[in-house]
């Protein structure tokens, strides 16, 4: 009797099994990886990095008609990111938010905004969603095609008008643009509870008077409005970074490879991220340790790499007590003398993460950026 149960037990996962690869034969190639990148991971289920890029790009192009600026990230099926973009004037709280209604979309295989809804009919429910993880905020839906979840996608950083325009909107907005109709209407919205109990307190007012400038070209830094918003006028722009990675990207698929990119700007927040086709988790991490480890250095990663081959003497101490990564591949964007953000590369690049990182860069700045000098080998 026992035997019975466990073969049929085996042919119930056989046919789930079924179910699920029929399921992922159903998802149009266009949407997710394939062939030799999605053998890599072992995963024919998840977005790839141009539909990522697409949906970021449709949300970006909708916040620009609307005059508003947001973060996007969107997020594989297994939580990693894919790609992310951060607008130019868009702080902390944006950027965090946009990954955390990601993560709630993805967690929950449903919009973000349905936990929203659970915490003004019932503000005591908001405890246990937090310790559940969860983010009760709307703006973050999940990337469903012919019934197979590939991804999550999170918008954070403007003020909604709903029903004209919400970080949720911009989201699905961009969805129905790269997906088509089968993008499930938008759930209702639920007028915000009032406190009882709210008080009268003077809020202060806190805005730039004089719009923050820098010494720099305005193509390479925020600028105008953005700067403002941030208050610098030293943090690399959204267009600079993507130049710098869409140049590594094109590299390293000319050397038969590829990579894992972050850009981060000069406080350590993202401001652009892609992974391409077939990269795995190890990849994408190393890219962003090597992103803050050159950040926090002010050097390339690669000085440690080299030191810890020449003498490792005092290096396990630094990798213990301040989180540095010694690989190279992480660079300090350094243009006319200002520190204006860091980029990290991981995964190879067909021809090295740091030679990646180097080709973005001197494509994106010319002669006005730092770059790693090598003296002739001893």
């Amino acid at each position: 009797m026992k035997l019975r149960i466990a073969v049929t037990g085996v042919a119930a996962i056989g046919a789930i099994v079924s179910g699920s690869a029929a399921f992922a034969q159903n998802v149009p190639s266009q949407f997710v990886v394939s062939g030799a990148a999605a053998e890599k991971i072992q995963d024919f289920t998840t977005i790839n990095l141009a539909t990522a890029e697409r949906i970021a790009g449709a949300c970006e192009a909708a916040a620009a008609k609307q005059g508003v600026e947001i973060s996007v990230m969107v997020l594989d099926n297994d939580g990693n990111h894919v790609y992310m973009d951060r607008m130019d004037g868009q702080g902390y709280l944006a950027i965090a938010t946009a990954e955390m209604k990601a993560r709630t979309a993805l967690m929950d295989r449903q919009p973000s905004k349905l936990r929203m809804n659970q915490v003004i009919e019932d503000p005591t429910r908001e405890m246990q969603i937090i310790q559940l993880g969860l983010f009760a905020n709307s703006g973050g839906l999940p990337i469903v095609v012919n019934k197979q979840l590939i991804g999550a996608v999170g918008v954070g950083g403007s003020a909604p008008r709903v029903p004209v325009w919400s970080d949720e909107i911009c989201a699905h907005k961009a969805l129905e643009e790269v997906l088509g109709p089968s993008v499930p209407p938008l759930e209702k919205d639920l007028p915000p509870r009032r406190n009882p109990n709210r008080g009268n307190a003077p809020v202060p007012r806190f805005a730039a008077t004089t719009t923050p400038k820098s010494s720099l070209p305005p193509e390479f830094v925020v600028s105008g409005k953005g700067a403002a918003e941030v208050y610098d006028g030293n943090q690399i722009s959204l267009a600079a970074a993507k130049k710098i990675a869409r140049t590594c990207r094109d590299w390293a698929a000319s050397k038969g490879g590829s990579m894992s990119l972050y850009i981060i700007d000069t406080a350590g927040e993202f401001v652009h991220m892609e992974r391409m086709d077939g990269q795995v988790f190890n990849n994408i991490r190393t890219a962003l340790l090597k992103a803050q480890t050159a950040l926090k250095t002010r050097q390339p990663t690669s000085i440690r790499a080299v030191q810890l081959k020449n003498d490792p003497s005092g290096i396990p101490r630094q990798l213990a007590y301040y989180d540095f990564f010694t690989n190279a591949g992480g660079i300090p964007i350094v243009v006319d003398g200002q520190m204006i953000g860091a980029v990290g590369v991981g995964g190879g690049a067909g021809g090295g993460d740091e030679n990646c990182a180097i080709e973005g860069l001197k494509a994106t700045f010319g002669q006005h950026v730092t770059l790693p000098v090598y003296p002739p080998a001893q």
